[in-house]
């Protein structure tokens, strides 16, 4: 018979789960973060027959987040290195939040043009999420071992497809019945809730208050950056935003084919977030409603290959000690499945086209790895500025591809051309990852 104190001294033994409970919660804010950004591809089909908006207006539209994301990335990044995670990225939730409310109001107030106003507020939404994956990456890399990172990375990451999956069901339902401010009104206040549960359950590894020692210890044993929020005040004497340290960043050919890589990931993710509800409707003839529920399925799958994609490759690191092998092979055979939305084309069915979208975007979900590529090569001192560096390249993707795949609708009438565009862009990140990234290690600065 064990006494209790015996008892509670193995349970003192045992570590903790934490950190479980800090990836569930980056998960759900990122879910809102993702559902934030597709709000006007939910309802824009709606408002722009309201408002009399074009479709090389509406991809302007579509493409204001992503000028301001890329803009915020570099600034964001440094931001997270010098006053800590918890403060900018809470700030950052509320502020996305406001502003995703505030679009609801365009074309209420007389005077204010409609387009210039949409932009301007799909604008400030992207600037202030873009600390939002920087510091997903600095929370993972604080609170995951190595062996453990592609699994926790792959949840935050996979939740751009659980986002679709559990709203834009919603949305659809809500342009449906209520029109298309209520999105906006309704998802602006879910972002504000999450505010208040970051503040109340975020903290550094050392300072949460329901760890324990055998956990922090597990962590820091297997490479985790459990004090890297001490770092933060010596940031604040040290700014690591300078342009030495950018260059270091920029002259190094594996992250610039990291950049590269992510840069083409990315195209496929902004179609699906920004065109993709309103080809089903243009093109394949769905209503809105009927948009927002076919889109969850490639969404699911794309959900499921994202957890796929990140066990597997570290299961592959735990039984080869190979980062190579481990990150490489899921991103490849990932990006090999997703060319198949090029199959649209030829899709005469809308069950045909679901199908080929739903493989496409599982693939895409195994491939998508560059953030826990990132917690493996990130200068440790350096963490949040190299992922805003990163992810500032890889959302490039998000002005591009709505502004091109416009431009090919209005000039062709069909998103035949703009099917193919987004799928050649999986073969390039087959080839940035294989040819110029080479071995893939941390990089130590000069």
């Amino acid at each position: 018979m064990i006494r209790p104190a015996t008892a509670n001294a193995v349970a003192a033994d045992r570590p903790s789960h934490v950190r479980y409970r800090i990836i569930a919660l980056i998960f759900l804010i990122t879910s809102i973060n993702y559902a934030d950004r597709a709000t006007f591809s939910i309802a824009g089909n709606a408002a722009s027959g309201e408002l009399g908006i074009s479709p090389v207006q509406t991809g302007f539209i579509l493409s204001a987040f992503a000028w301001a994301y890329v803009l915020g990335q570099i600034p964001g990044g440094a931001l997270l290195d010098r006053f800590g995670t918890k403060r900018i990225y809470a700030g950052a939730i509320a502020l996305w939040s406001i502003f995703t409310a505030m679009q609801g109001t365009v074309g209420l107030i007389a005077g204010l043009p409609v387009v210039a106003t949409l932009f301007a507020m799909r604008f400030m939404v992207g600037f202030a999420e873009s600390p939002s994956f920087p510091g997903n990456a600095r929370l993972v890399a604080a609170w995951f071992p190595g062996a453990e990172r592609g699994t926790a990375s792959a949840i935050f990451n996979s939740a751009q497809y659980f986002s679709l999956v559990a709203f834009a069901p919603l949305m659809g339902w809500l342009v449906h019945s209520f029109g298309w401010r209520a999105v906006f009104w309704v998802m602006g206040a879910l972002g504000l809730a999450a505010t208040a549960l970051f503040l109340r359950y975020i903290h550094s590894p050392d300072r949460h208050p329901s760890i324990n020692a055998a956990e922090l210890a597990h962590i820091e044993a297997g490479g985790g950056l459990i004090h890297m929020e001490d770092g933060a005040a010596q940031a604040a004497r040290a700014p690591t935003f300078t342009w030495t340290n950018i260059r270091q960043l920029l002259a190094n050919r594996m992250m610039l084919g990291i950049y590269l890589g992510q840069y083409c990931i990315n195209v496929l993710t902004y179609f699906f977030v920004t065109w993709f509800p309103i080809y089903l409707v243009k093109e394949r003839g769905l209503n809105i409603m009927e948009a927002g529920f076919a889109a969850a399925v490639p969404a699911l799958c794309g959900f499921v290959g994202g957890l796929a994609g990140g066990y597997g490759s570290d299961l592959i690191l735990r039984r080869t000690g190979s980062l190579d092998l481990a990150r490489k092979t899921p991103l490849v055979a990932g990006m090999l499945l997703a060319t198949l939305i090029i199959a649209c084309v030829w899709a005469e069915s809308e069950a045909l086209v679901i199908t080929f979208m739903a493989l496409a975007f599982f693939g895409k979900g195994v491939a998508s790895l560059g953030w826990a590529i990132m917690a493996d090569v990130a200068p440790k001192q350096l963490a949040g500025l190299s992922g805003g560096v990163f992810n500032m390249f890889g959302n490039i993707a998000g002005i591009v591809t709505p502004i091109v795949v416009g431009f090919i609708v209005a000039a062709t009438g069909s998103f035949d051309w703009a099917l193919i565009f987004v799928g050649a862009h999986c073969l390039l990140t087959i080839f940035a990852f294989l040819v110029i990234v080479g071995p893939i290690r941390r990089l130590e600065l000069a």
